[in-house]
């Protein structure tokens, strides 16, 4: 257990992310029921991962250093940010106060680790060049700072004022931002460095999961009540989130082929591994974002999709934990490491 507590992946808040959206998701599509099983399951996920990550800090922090500090690993801390905004989205309709209280400390999380994240992916470890590390977890920072703008957006509309507006639109423009500067890094890798099976993990679908965040915080956006932060740039973030829907779906088919090439044309073994739930988010984001885009923009048959895609991410999130309830009992319970 002491081994699996000093390997924890900074980025296993993606299963609390992942159980989020599929609450938030079934809660649109009228499953209220299986909504709250959901929810618990997401609380019970973020407090358990949060008091391991603690643990991690007293028993091993050399290691959660390393982590920290490391280009391939270090940018998984964002789904701590993004778990945290999602709970706070799920329940901000019946528990303000927590969900403003999880808002600030994923802002301020967002913020702190992106000033370090220069220092500790170029100058910290000194490994040049940095575009030879760039993956798929790299998206992570985008996907937090579009989390920060949903859950100010979704909470903006609880509370009178400019504050919450203004940082859903901040967010909003520096998660696309970073979006972007992500997708050179990543493009970069891909064309100058060679590329295998072996290099094409589960992360690289956050690249979807990004895109389709933006969508579902520019969809909040606009449909926030009038505000000077809001009004002169609605129709810039309602054009930007079409685009980035057709982006998200053009994604979507060629990281499906991407895993056929994997593993059946390259007979990779598709094990459980943390990083898997780094594909359940994305899949139960589309199905939200195309929802909620369908809601703003008037689209019925964009909100059928959503309502279909749902059961996809939903049936991928089922197989997901059963594989890490497998392992959990037989590799860590009873430490049987064949």
């Amino acid at each position: 257990m002491h081994a699996a507590l000093r390997e924890l992946s900074p980025g296993y808040f993606a299963a609390a992310m992942a159980t989020g959206i599929l609450s938030i998701g079934f809660r649109a599509d009228g499953f209220p029921t299986l909504s709250w099983v959901l929810l618990d399951l997401t609380v019970v996920a973020f407090v358990g991962l949060l008091l391991l990550s603690l643990w991690r800090l007293a028993a091993h922090r050399g290691a959660l250093v390393e982590d920290f500090t490391h280009p391939h690993r270090g940018f998984g801390f964002y789904s701590f940010v993004a778990a945290a905004d999602v709970l706070a989205t799920r329940i901000a309709g019946t528990h303000r106060g927590i969900a403003v209280a999880l808002l600030g400390i994923a802002t301020v999380s967002w913020v702190a680790r992106g000033y370090a994240v220069p220092w500790t992916t170029r100058l910290g470890r000194g490994e040049h060049p940095i575009v030879a590390s760039a993956n798929g977890s790299w998206f992570m920072w985008a996907v937090g700072g579009q989390s920060i703008a949903v859950a100010a957006a979704v909470l903006a509309s609880s509370y009178h004022g400019t504050f919450l507006p203004m940082v859903a639109v901040i967010a909003w423009a520096l998660g696309l931002f970073v979006y972007v500067v992500d997708g050179i890094f990543v493009v970069m890798r891909l064309l100058a460095y060679p590329f295998t099976a072996a290099d094409l993990t589960p992360p690289y679908w956050v690249a979807m999961g990004a895109a389709a965040i933006s969508v579902l915080a520019g969809a909040h956006i606009v449909a926030l009540p009038s505000s000077p932060f809001v009004d002169p740039i609605r129709e810039l973030v309602r054009g930007v989130g079409l685009l980035l829907w057709a982006v998200a779906s053009w994604l979507l088919p060629g990281l499906f082929a991407m895993g056929w090439w994997r593993h059946v044309t390259h007979r990779i073994p598709l094990v459980y591994d943390a990083n898997l739930w780094s594909i359940i988010f994305p899949l139960g984001m589309y199905a939200v974002c195309s929802h909620e885009l369908a809601h703003v923009e008037g689209l019925p048959w964009l909100g059928g999709l959503g309502s279909a895609w749902i059961w996809v991410a939903a049936t991928a999130w089922l197989l997901t934990a059963l594989g890490m309830a497998r392992h959990v009992v037989q590799d860590v319970l009873l430490g049987d490491r064949r």
